[in-house]
C-alpha cells in the first residue's frame, strides 16, 4: 500500500461516514459505543429500544465491504439502550479476511465507526473451544490475542501510517480495556448468570485466515501457544479500533470445542476390521459445522443481549 492508496483509505472512509450521518435523525448522530455482531449474534441488535431507531444496510453505505456469510444479515442498526439511552451503533454482519477482502477492507467499518464518534467497540464472536475447562454455549472475554496471520505479512496496519487515525507503532500490551473487563465480570454476577450453567471466561483468541475450521494439529499448537479459542474475525478490527484510541471489550461465543487427539492412523488395529462408513463416522467425530455455530448463538442470545445491556447500562450510570 503507498501512500496515495492510504489517503484513499481516509478519504473513502470519510465518504462512507458522511453517507451515513446524512440519514440519521439527530438523536442518533452522536453514537459513542459500537456493537459488532458475530456470527449467530445479530440477535443482539434487539438490545436496542424499539424507538429511535434507523437501519441502514450495508448496500446502501458508499465503498462499504459486503458480507457474503450465512448469519450475518448486513446491516448498520442504530438506537440507544438501556435506562439511560445511550447511543448505540451496532454492526449486524461483519467482512472477513477469508472472503477475499484485503485487511483495508475487513477493518473499513471499524474506521468508519472512529469517523463517526464511537469511543468504546464492543466486539463479539462465534469462536472454536481450545480450553478443556470450555463448554459449548460458554462465553469467553479476550484479555490477549495471537494474530497469526498478523505475524506473517497480513497485519490490518500493514502499509503506510493513514496519521489522521493514529501513531505508526501502536502498542497492543493493553489492547482489551481492563475497566472494561472488570465491569463485565460484575455485570455477570448482577444479572445472575454466574448461578447458571453458562460461565464466563477470560482468555487467549488466537486468529487464523480461515475458511477452513482447524486440523487437530493445529489446535494442539495454538493450545501449546497459549490459545484458549480460535476464530476467523476480531483482530483486525482490535488493531484498528486501538490504532485509532477506541476502547475495546470483545467476547467469544464458544460453539464448538475443537478435537485436540491425533489423528487415527491407517495402520491402527481398532479400525482394521471397520467399514468405510463406519471408519468415515469415526474420524467425524467432533467435527466443526457452521450450522452448530449458528445453532449455540441462538441459545447464547439472550444470555449475550443482557450482558451487553447491563454493561452500558452500568458504564453510563457512573
Amino acid at each position: 500500500m503507498d501512500q496515495h492508496v492510504s489517503l484513499t483509505i481516509f478519504k473513502r472512509v470519510t465518504e462512507s461516514a458522511a453517507s451515513i450521518r446524512s440519514v440519521l435523525p439527530e438523536s442518533l448522530q452522536n453514537p459513542k459505543v459500537a456493537i459488532v455482531c458475530g456470527s449467530g449474534l445479530g440477535g443482539l441488535a434487539d438490545t436496542i429500544e424499539s424507538e429511535p431507531k434507523h437501519e441502514i444496510p450495508y448496500s446502501a453505505i458508499p465503498n462499504w465491504p459486503q458480507s457474503t456469510v450465512v448469519g450475518h444479515a448486513g446491516k448498520l442498526v442504530f438506537g440507544v439502550i438501556g435506562p439511560k439511552k445511550v447511543p448505540v451503533m451496532l454492526l449486524v454482519g461483519r467482512a472477513h479476511f477469508y472472503e477475499g477482502h484485503t485487511m483495508d477492507l475487513v477493518t473499513f467499518a471499524t474506521r468508519v465507526c472512529k469517523i463517526i464518534g464511537v469511543e468504546t467497540m464492543l466486539v463479539t464472536n462465534a469462536a472454536g473451544g481450545l480450553n478443556q475447562d470450555y463448554s459449548v454455549g460458554d462465553i469467553m472475554c479476550l484479555n490477549d490475542h495471537l494474530n497469526m496471520p498478523g505475524m506473517v505479512g497480513n497485519n490490518a496496519l500493514i502499509g503506510p501510517n493513514i496519521d489522521e487515525f493514529g501513531v505508526r507503532f501502536p502498542p497492543l500490551s493493553d489492547a482489551y480495556d481492563l475497566d472494561l473487563r472488570r465491569r463485565a465480570h460484575r455485570a455477570w454476577k448482577k444479572l445472575g448468570l454466574d448461578k447458571t450453567k453458562r460461565r464466563m471466561h477470560e482468555g487467549v483468541y488466537a486468529f487464523l485466515s480461515g475458511p477452513t475450521y482447524e486440523t487437530r494439529a493445529e489446535c494442539r499448537m495454538l493450545v501449546r501457544l497459549g490459545a484458549d479459542v480460535v476464530g476467523m474475525s476480531t483482530v483486525p478490527e482490535i488493531v484498528i479500533a486501538r490504532h485509532a484510541g477506541m476502547r475495546v471489550l470483545a467476547f467469544s461465543l464458544v460453539t464448538n470445542c475443537a478435537v485436540m487427539e491425533p489423528v487415527a492412523r491407517g495402520d491402527a488395529p481398532e479400525i482394521q476390521a471397520m467399514s468405510k462408513a463406519e471408519l468415515d463416522e469415526y474420524l467425524s467425530k467432533g467435527k466443526a459445522h457452521h450450522e452448530e455455530v449458528l445453532e449455540a448463538g441462538r441459545e447464547a442470545a439472550k444470555d449475550m443481549q443482557a450482558l451487553v445491556k447491563q454493561i452500558l447500562t452500568d458504564l453510563h450510570e457512573d
